[in-house]
């Protein structure tokens, strides 16, 4: 016998909510599911998933601060992604991305018929991935996230100083700490391009966290630039090709 499959709602609306919950319960007999859990906004339910780790998300796409979309970009960072059926009222943009790029979508008011044929697609089809997650994006994300203990960590993009890249990871520093995550440096500045400037071929630092820049002359090397960080100690080296910032910071 097939287990049921652990199914988590998240939507804004209660009403929406309710809904889904209904007519889940209409599709149990054809559709084992048991609900595990519901959430109101995204970082509700990324929280919601450390303690109740689900195998489906309901994920409504407008939400307020944090969309749909940015908490599946989130749950790529888990061990095993849930499958993941958005929800969205009619929106030309939306439909037409999600079918180009094969992600399953249902649109309001949700209909029993359509709810079953897509949680049985769900079992059968992998989650979508990144590249997939990214295309459907309409805006950056408010947050980076990485696994630590069994739970999603969110960093507000806001309080990060700098992304530098080392080796497969990249280390994100924030004023408190630093982060480990797997992902593309170039990426990253293509998404953020307007919080962050690159000043080496391995390090973006936030435009809001240079107060300035100093140079440095060591021994018999050449004298560098140096970027000087806002909370921080550390000083972060500008390449050679990056030197054009240092004119451009002090006009």
């Amino acid at each position: 016998m097939t287990a049921p499959m652990r199914i988590m709602i998240v939507d804004d609306e209660t009403p929406a909510r309710n809904r889904l919950k209904d007519l889940l319960a209409d599709c149990a007999d054809s559709f084992p599911n048991e609900v595990v859990g519901e959430a109101a906004n995204g970082r509700e339910a990324l929280d919601l998933m450390s303690s109740e780790p689900a195998d489906l998300l309901l994920l409504d796409i407008r939400m307020p601060e944090m969309d749909g979309i940015e908490v599946a970009r989130h749950l790529l960072s888990l061990p095993q992604m849930p499958a993941v059926i958005f929800t969205t009222a009619y929106d030309l943009y939306a439909i037409q991305a999600f079918e180009v790029n094969a992600v399953d979508y249902l649109l309001k008011p949700v209909r029993g018929e359509r709810l079953l044929g897509a949680l049985q697609k769900a079992r059968q089809n992998r989650p979508p991935g990144p590249a997939q997650l990214q295309k459907l994006a309409r805006q950056p994300r408010i947050c980076l996230s990485v696994q630590e203990r069994g739970k999603i960590v969110l960093i507000p993009v806001g309080e990060i100083i700098y992304l530098k890249a080392e080796q497969k990871y990249v280390t994100i520093r924030t004023h408190e700490r630093e982060y480990l995550l797997e992902e593309s440096l170039t990426n990253l500045e293509q998404e953020f391009t307007a919080r962050f400037i690159r000043i080496h071929r391995n390090c973006l630092v936030a435009r809001g966290s240079i107060t300035g820049f100093e140079k440095v002359a060591e021994d018999d090397e050449e004298a560098h630039w140096e970027v000087v960080l806002k909370g921080v100690e550390e000083k972060l080296p500008v390449s050679r090709r990056q030197q054009y910032l240092v004119k451009e910071f002090a006009k």
